[in-house]
Parts: C-alpha cells; structure tokens; sequence
C-alpha cells in the first residue's frame, strides 16, 4: 500500500521522488503544467471544518481562470453528476462516508483535468453509486487519461487499456483477462 501512495504523491508532484525526476509529456514533448484532478484513497478534509458540500466541489476551481458565471454552472452541474443536489449547502462533516467520496469526486473532476487521479475511488460508496462511478469513469476516459488505483480488479481491469501492478516491485501486466493480481500470465518487471 505504500509503494501505491508514494508514487501517486510522486506523479502529482507532491512528494519529490529519491533519485530521478517527473516529466509530463504531451505529444511527445515534455510540458511544465498538466491540469490533474486527485481523489485521494481517504478523506483528509476534518469533519469539523465548517465548509459546504458546494464549497468543496467548488475548491476543485481554485486557480482556474474561469468566468464567475460559468464557475456557478459548473458548480451546480457538478453537484448534480454527483447526486448530492440536496446536501449543497450542509457541512461536509454532517455526511455519510460515501457522501463525502462523492463530494471529492466532484471536487477532482470539476475542472475537466487531462489526467484524472483516482486513489481508491469505491472507498466508502454503496454498490448503486460503484456503478455509477464505473459508468462515469468510462465516460471521462473519452477525453481524460485516468490513473485509478484498486484494489477491486474484477470491473476495474475490463475497462482499463494497460495494467500496472505494484508489488514490492512494478510490472506491466499484458494480460487482458486477470481479476486479482496474481492472475496475470504476461507481466513484465519494471526496472524503478
């Protein structure tokens, strides 16, 4: 589990790697910014800090140079993708676990990132909304590369187009068929 946490802080640039460094590449070409999107695997946001449902979706916007109108619209369609139209303006330490997922979410997705990073992102949600993430993350990956990381292999792995497999050590898995990790015939080492 901490191979995982530490190369996604890695990837995100929120941990500096030991040795070597992160380049985002686009076309090819190494690029300064890339807009991510991050659902972290656990809730970092205390329970007790007085901020909305809306005001977390909204946080997903800082630094953004969006037009107030336009953020107000994002916002609300954000909310309603997530479900959580009647919980807007209640604190987000008044919901469920699966709520405050689903507040993150949107939070992650609402600035329509290139690179979408999912930790874990079935963490706490109930088995109709786990369709429903299935559902949008193949609806995002039209036109957002995703990192997702789970331990749930058997849906993730069908909609995946490359498999990497953390262990102690990180293969890439060629198999199309596996549903846990140690199923997969064709991985091949990593060199880190």
């Amino acid at each position: 589990m901490a191979e995982k946490t530490t190369l996604l802080r890695i990837i995100l640039k929120l941990l500096k790697p030991t040795a070597g460094t992160v380049t985002y590449m686009h076309d090819g070409a190494p690029i300064k910014n890339l807009s991510l999107g991050y659902l972290p695997q656990k809730n970092m946001i205390d329970s007790r800090f007085p901020i909305t449902v809306e005001e977390v979706i909204a946080s997903g916007l800082l630094g953004d140079s969006i037009r107030k109108e336009d953020a107000k619209k994002r916002i609300a369609d954000t909310v309603r993708l997530m479900g959580l139209e009647q919980h807007t303006s209640k604190s987000i330490g008044a919901l469920s676990g699966g709520q405050q997922q689903r507040a993150l979410l949107g939070r992650a997705i609402i600035s329509h990132p290139r690179v979408l990073v999912l930790d874990e992102p079935l963490s706490y949600v109930d088995k109709i909304f786990e369709q429903y993430i299935y559902d949008l993350v193949a609806q995002l990956s039209e036109s957002t590369t995703i990192l997702l990381v789970s331990h749930e292999m058997s849906t993730i792995a069908g909609m995946a187009n490359r498999h990497l497999i953390i262990d102690h050590t990180l293969h890439e898995c060629h198999s199309s068929h596996h549903h846990v990790h140690y199923d997969c015939d064709d991985c091949q080492a990593q060199s880190e």
